[in-house]
């Protein structure tokens, strides 16, 4: 099975404090829409850019995209 890393990119002397905390968000949908699901975070890139993403199964990726709209997206590799 696919997995895909959905990717929300945030910029600014602020990116990893917006990342950290959108990462929240994210682990708030999974409970609310009670998705089995477990792989998110956030990551500083450098000190103007932060990531915060979500792994998702391929199969189950349009509906979670079209309501959480990801910046980017690319294969989960372990």
């Amino acid at each position: 099975m696919r997995m895909l890393k959905l990717i929300w990119d945030f910029r600014g002397p602020l990116a990893e404090k917006t990342a950290e905390h959108h990462e929240i968000h994210l682990k708030d949908y999974i409970k609310t829409e009670q998705l089995n699901l477990n792989i998110t975070g956030f990551q500083t890139i450098n000190d103007m850019h932060a990531i915060a993403f979500m792994v998702v199964p391929e199969h189950i990726m349009k509906p979670i995209r079209d309501a959480l709209k990801p910046h980017r997206g690319q294969l989960y590799q372990e």
